[in-house]
């Protein structure tokens, strides 16, 4: 009698057992985090052959990684979805065709962190979770946590923040809310992962103090405080080693000193050694082979199938070491969908569309107004629409994070259905996107480093084509008001992935010059018609010194999501009051960015982050260099006072309390930014840094005082010689505003 089937199901009741009745308890630092005994896992591990542990640890398709039908453990499913789950692949790469697979397109990381508002964070990463477990998932490959380091990068669109402490405590809601559905967050990707070009093959040369203080404070809040159960490794090399396998991040830090008990994936194709994998923490390897053969790929010859088999039975690896992962990956699959019962999902659903217009109504930045916004459609008999992208579908581009929407409104359809027959709405395209290779940075530094220096390519990117300019600024001239949609794309219709993008992975830009021909063709507009508002799509800003100062009013509304015609509209007409501030700085140049001006970007197979810890606002503030819109900074159709800023410390903490009043005539909400700065020190400092902040709602008239805690690892510093974290005694100024260069209150507070 075969008395295998009967084993199986014995052994499947007692892993869900095992999964189901986890116990679950609330840490210090906030998080749900699910305890597995580890007791059960082991017994569970020692019923294994090597060749089934190593099944776990690497992928069995393009989005699983292995299970054991014998012991009824499934494939481990993920899915890429920073900002909606990805379509289906099935076991393959390409997108399955007439799969239902349609999902909730969220606006992205950049315009979530534009919002400073943690709620909402939770409730992206939960509509996301909800999602994803409809879905079948167990993974979602999000929230992207990296450091914007330049304006260039083709990825920022999808990471949060050039500042770590304002990246952390955006990530933390997020993962929450994912994981609270039962789904796994992998904050991605650790670390340094700042540009696109080369990426498999540079070398980020960068201090430890760098490293503490700017590039691994999100991910240390992801895990801490957030609870994340998986993290996604990076492509490139930190100071000589493989960051998907490097010994100091991994095991030092990550493991080490931060206590993660999760699962390490690897980006996809991201390892590079077997013995470094095994053996500097990498638990679960993603993608190798299907960046060589797509049609044909052969599991079983990935760096930690195989390949580690033969060394751990030739005794140079401890099968010890491939126990920690199977656990890791047992204990991830206890905790989430995989192996637990965290109810049904749901998918589209009105609430979860209701949730992607929110964020996109407080994650759009209005930078410019001089009175011409809110427009008001009863003065207005002929609307003038200009702009490639008030037509343009993002949802579907732009790498690993597109999404296949249920529907997308376009900044053309939003303003068509806030007017409705009151306004005439006459549109025009005004320049059209074409595509040539030789302007973009390739994934290869050779291309990527012929792509700079042909000069006459950035040229081309400029042109315009002069018919359609022409066909634009007549119906400008005649219009009562124009809205011009322009800015960045993802990528260019009927191309391949990947090709002739700007805003996109494995591509960075040359410049931040606007594309297409739109500066001259905003220009022309402005000279016929001054009542012309500019709302600019995007993943980082542009130059603007050649059409800001003329332009009257300027709305920066990234990628918005499935409703962000939505969105724009009810901003650009007044129905909701814009509240979204800058997550990173906008000055006028690239190269004025000190990645640029100090450091290197995008370097040549080394990349030396000579500035150091000076990193966005940190380097403008400190050197008090022009910006043209600082970190932290936006706008609102109401305005609003800040007073009584007190300090009172009580158990190594220091609350700062102050009034914040709305003093003009509509419901409004602002930002409170708390930055600190030691008067003394005996290293260099910059003159602020972002530590705490609060998003407050006001009536008219209305105040409310703001409480922001200020625990002891905001006054701390990794020192650059002993490698550690320190807190020097002494006096620090705590300033309190509404931007980095819009300080309202200062106060001083000895430690």
């Amino acid at each position: 009698m075969n008395f295998k089937p009967y084993i199986a199901t014995i052994l499947t009741s007692c892993f869900l057992f095992i999964s189901c009745n986890s116990e679950q308890k609330l840490t210090s630092n906030g998080p749900n985090v699910t305890t597995v005994s580890e007791a059960k896992l082991d017994s569970l591990l020692k019923l294994m052959t090597l060749d089934e542990k190593l099944s776990l640890i690497h992928a069995s398709s393009s989005f699983t990684s292995g299970g054991i039908s014998r012991l009824g453990i499934p494939e481990l499913v993920m899915s890429d979805g920073p900002h909606g789950v990805r379509h289906e692949h099935g076991r393959g790469w390409a997108a399955l065709e007439d799969a239902d697979d349609k999902a909730t397109y969220l606006p992205v990381g950049i315009s979530l962190a534009s919002t400073w508002n943690k709620k909402l964070g939770y409730e992206y990463g939960a509509v996301l979770g909800n999602e994803a477990k409809q879905r079948g998932k167990n993974v979602l490959l999000g929230p992207g946590i990296n450091i914007i380091r330049s304006p260039l990068n083709g990825r920022n669109f999808e990471y949060l923040s050039e500042d770590p402490f304002l990246a952390g405590a955006m990530a933390v809601g997020y993962i929450q809310g994912l994981q609270d559905q039962g789904v796994a967050a992998t904050p991605k990707h650790f670390a340094a992962n700042n540009q696109e070009t080369d990426r498999h093959n540079i070398d980020v040369i960068i201090s430890k103090r760098a490293l503490h203080e700017i590039y691994l404070p999100a991910f240390k809040a992801a895990v801490q405080d957030g609870g994340a159960w998986s993290i996604m490794g990076a492509y490139n090399k930190i100071n000589g080693q493989y960051t998907t396998h490097h010994e100091y991040l991994n095991n030092v830090v990550l493991k080490g000193e931060w206590k993660f008990d999760g699962v390490v994936i690897s980006d996809w194709g991201a390892v590079k050694n077997t013995r470094e994998a095994l053996l500097n923490g990498t638990d679960i390897e993603m993608g190798t082979e299907l960046l060589s053969d797509f049609s044909n790929p052969d599991y079983d010859n990935f760096y930690l199938a195989r390949h580690a088999k033969q060394l751990i039975e030739s005794g140079e690896v401890d099968e010890s070491i491939v126990d920690d992962k199977v656990r890791r990956v047992l204990r991830l699959m206890a905790r989430t969908t995989a192996m637990s019962n965290h109810g049904p999902g749901k998918r589209n659903t009105a609430e979860h569309q209701e949730i992607a217009l929110e964020v996109a109504r407080e994650g759009i930045v209005l930078l410019k107004n001089d009175g011409l916004l809110p427009l008001d459609k009863t003065k207005i008999k002929t609307l003038a629409v200009i702009g490639h992208n008030a037509t343009r579908l993002f949802a579907q581009r732009g790498g690993s994070s597109q999404v296949k929407p249920l529907y997308e409104i376009t900044p053309l359809e939003g303003i068509k259905n806030l007017v409705g027959d009151d306004v005439e709405v006459l549109y025009s395209e005004g320049y059209e996107p074409y595509y040539d290779e030789s302007l973009f940075m390739d994934v290869s530094g050779e291309a990527a480093s012929q792509s700079r220096e042909n000069k006459r390519d950035v040229e081309m990117a400029q042109s315009s084509n002069k018919n359609l300019m022409q066909e634009a600024i007549a119906l400008a001239e005649k219009a009562d008001a124009v809205i011009f949609v322009g800015g960045w794309i993802h990528g260019h219709d009927g191309m391949p992935w990947g090709q002739g993008t700007y805003d996109a992975e494995a591509r960075d830009k040359l410049n931040l010059k606007l594309i297409f021909g739109q500066e001259e063709l905003i220009r022309e507009i402005n000279r016929v018609n001054n009542q012309t508002a500019i709302v600019l799509i995007g993943g980082s800003n542009v130059e603007m010194n050649n059409w800001l100062p003329e332009s009257r009013a300027y709305l920066h509304a990234w990628y918005p999501g499935m409703e962000g015609g939505t969105a724009i509209a009810e901003i650009l007409f007044g129905v909701v009051n814009p509240s979204a501030k800058l997550p990173m700085t906008f000055a006028n140049s690239h190269e004025e960015y000190p990645s640029h001006s100090i450091g290197e970007f995008p370097g040549n197979k080394t990349v030396k982050y000579s500035e150091d810890i000076y990193v966005g606002y940190r380097y403008f503030d400190t050197y008090e260099k022009q910006v043209t819109f600082p970190f932290g900074y936006g706008l609102s159709y109401t305005t609003f006072s800040f007073t009584d800023l007190k300090l009172t410390q009580k158990d190594n903490k220091v609350m700062v309390q102050c009034t914040v009043a709305n003093t003009g005539d509509r419901d409004g909400a602002e930002v409170v930014q708390v930055y600190i700065h030691p008067k003394q020190s005996t290293v260099d400092r910059p003159v602020k840094e972002l530590k705490g902040f609060g998003k407050v709602k006001l009536a008219p008239g209305d105040s409310t005082i703001v409480t922001i805690e200020l625990d002891e690892s905001t006054f701390k510093y990794y020192h650059p010689i002993e490698h550690k974290w320190l807190t020097e005694p002494g006096r620090y100024e705590v300033q309190v505003g509404n931007s980095s260069r819009d300080i309202k209150l200062k106060a001083e507070i000895a430690l």
